[in-house]
């Protein structure tokens, strides 16, 4: 059965604001919530970037019954793993006997060059990735552990806040090397939008549940959607490498000025107001080989796509 979530987008609202929202979410009927973790937004119109293990002690506390994972972090620079560790350990603690879900990933060099560490390429970060991946799951075993590592040392550390069950770590992947590797030390698969690399991912032995974020733009008009996410969320249209590669939201709106109106129209962010749009994207990541498929509303009006899915989206997958 799936699972149609609703996304937390840190990178454009207060932290009281997606409390506020999450408490909206669960009443609409969504089964559960994703939060981004940046410490910058893409570009500097989005305007925010909370951080987000407050937020969450914040949305737990604020809601009853429905799940949430963090989509994603990178425990690699900013976070060592122990301190993720440490700080997944203590949300997942919070939120009880919900399903709490790690996503973890090779991360960007927008939020994790800020300490001053050199951005290493893709290879190494996946390295590194596996590397804290281990470390964090000895310490969530509850035992003292000492880790001497290619990349990681931690000496006699123990968590004492754990929750019941460790939460599963769903590693992102977009290539195929990246799914081959995840297959081996992931619990999970996490991506933005259908990728073909959970195939791999799933050829190779990967396991768990699978997160799949859809992103959105319900408006009165089509045309006005376009215009808000063309403001907010052009960093949508960017090829290649480039959001993984660029390091600050000024470079970020340096290389959107490529981004037409067109390319936001034409591309992946669902546009129509109509819910059979919302709907069919949603069947098509399902059909992917998703079961949790969440969506993310650009702009200020979180209300309009939590209005249309409660009233005419869940409906068709209840």
């Amino acid at each position: 059965m799936t699972a149609i979530g609703y996304t937390l987008s840190s990178e454009e609202h207060h932290p009281s604001a997606l409390v506020d929202y999450a408490q909206r979410a669960e009443a609409a009927g969504f089964d559960f919530l994703s939060i981004s973790d940046h410490f910058h937004p893409w570009v500097g119109e989005q305007g925010e970037a909370p951080f987000v293990w407050s937020t969450l002690g914040g949305v737990a506390t604020a809601t009853e019954d429905i799940d949430v994972g963090v989509g994603v972090s990178a425990p690699i620079q900013r976070f060592h793993p122990a301190i993720y560790a440490q700080a997944a350990a203590t949300v997942a603690a919070m939120f009880e006997s919900r399903a709490f879900y790690a996503g973890v990933g090779t991360g960007e060099n927008l939020n994790e060059h800020v300490l001053g560490d050199r951005w290493p390429e893709h290879a190494v970060r996946l390295e590194m990735l596996e590397e804290a991946v281990g470390v964090i799951r000895k310490l969530w075993s509850g035992r003292e552990i000492s880790h001497h590592g290619d990349h990681y040392t931690v000496e006699n550390a123990r968590l004492f806040t754990l929750p019941e069950e460790p939460p599963p770590i769903c590693v992102s992947a977009y290539g195929e090397r990246a799914a081959t590797a995840a297959a081996d030390f992931s619990d999970g698969f996490w991506s933005v939008g259908p990728q073909e690399a959970i195939e791999v991912w799933e050829d190779n032995g990967g396991e768990g549940p699978r997160f799949c974020q859809l992103q959105a733009c319900v408006a009165e008009t089509e045309d006005e959607a376009v215009e808000t996410a063309y403001k907010y969320w052009p960093n949508s249209a960017l090829p290649g490498e480039l959001s993984a590669e660029l390091a600050t939201p000024a470079l970020f709106e340096q290389a959107t000025e490529m981004v037409s109106k067109d390319d936001i129209a034409e591309g992946s962010i669902i546009t129509d107001p109509d819910p059979q749009a919302h709907i069919d994207s949603i069947e098509a990541a399902i059909d992917a080989g998703y079961d949790h498929v969440y969506t993310m509303q650009i702009g200020d009006d979180q209300g309009a796509l939590l209005e249309l899915y409660e009233e005419e989206v869940l409906p068709s997958f209840s």
